[in-house]
């Protein structure tokens, strides 16, 4: 049996599949958000219900926003703050007595998409999540890559690349990160910038759904926004794929269900990829908000 958790900030999805990767249980409880002993309590009692109920000793996979350090096995978090500097991985495995794998939430993600059967063939997967940040996971023949610091795939705080600042015009803005530093895509490419982006350049708050339903009205100013936001996500993805050359890309967060960036994207990156390259496929992810806890799970797969 296969336990994956999918930590966030503000809730615990539990999931248990069996060797067919079924998934036999689903539970979400609260994160405790400051609390690092009721938060290592949460998961062990999730651990310790489902063993009860399937009579074996499951296998746990963690999936957080956040990664471990490569040293001292510290986590580095922001959305979950009982967790930020603390040794999870080894407290788990304290209390409940067998091996924990533990991966950056976009890795998950990814590793869910990866895993489907439709994408089970091929050779690297991407994901790319397009949400409230922005960020993404790597999987080479089926198995997550991290990288030495356990940050590859961490293409949100890489920086706006050039041709995509020019893009912007003179009125660009430098935006802030959550990371301390500016600049990094994580605050453009995200939903969350695409709402930042318009309220900058037409000083007017909207959520990201509206500017959207605005668009598909013709309303000017939507149109705008969308066809500069549309280049921008080219010329950055182009990079990105530049770096790392992917088969095929998934598309995760709430803005991937905008069906606009399946059409444009083809059209629009390959005249920012070197000559000899193309554009991967490009899909929108099959298993949504339950592929964070499908990948923890399957991170104990072989």
């Amino acid at each position: 049996m296969y336990y994956g958790f999918d930590v966030g900030g503000t809730k615990i999805e539990f999931g248990a599949f069996n060797e067919k990767l079924e998934r036999l249980a689903t539970e979400r409880v609260p994160t405790p958000g400051d609390d690092y002993t009721k938060l290592v309590d949460t998961l062990a009692g999730l651990v310790d219900k489902y063993d009860a109920k399937f009579e074996t000793k499951g296998k746990v996979g963690l999936g957080l926003p956040g990664m471990e350090d490569a040293e001292d096995a510290t986590v580095l978090t922001v959305n979950v703050p009982a967790a930020k500097g603390k040794p999870l991985r080894a407290d788990l495995e304290s209390r409940i007595g067998r091996t924990v794998k533990i991966e950056n939430d976009a890795n998950c993600f990814a590793l869910s998409e990866a895993w489907d059967e439709q994408l089970k063939d091929e050779p690297c997967v991407m994901g790319l999540i397009l949400g409230t940040g922005f960020g993404g996971g790597i999987i080479h023949d089926g198995k997550a890559y991290s990288g030495r610091n356990h940050v590859a795939g961490e293409v949100g705080h890489t920086r706006l690349p050039i041709d995509a600042w020019f893009h912007l015009g003179d009125n660009a803005p430098l935006l802030d990160c959550g990371c301390g530093k500016k600049g990094c895509l994580d605050s453009y490419l995200s939903g969350r910038g695409f709402e930042l982006l318009y309220a900058h350049y037409f000083g007017e708050q909207k959520k990201a759904i509206d500017i959207i339903t605005a668009y598909t009205q013709g309303d000017a100013q939507a149109t705008v926004h969308v066809e500069r936001f549309m280049e921008l996500l080219a010329i950055c993805f182009a990079n990105i794929f530049t770096a790392y050359d992917p088969d095929v890309v998934a598309l995760g967060g709430g803005l991937s269900n905008f069906e606009l960036i399946y059409e444009e994207m083809p059209k629009r990156v390959p005249k920012y990829l070197l000559s000899v390259a193309k554009c991967p496929k490009i899909i929108k992810a099959k298993h949504g908000d339950s592929g964070g806890v499908r990948g923890a799970a399957f991170l104990n797969i072989q």
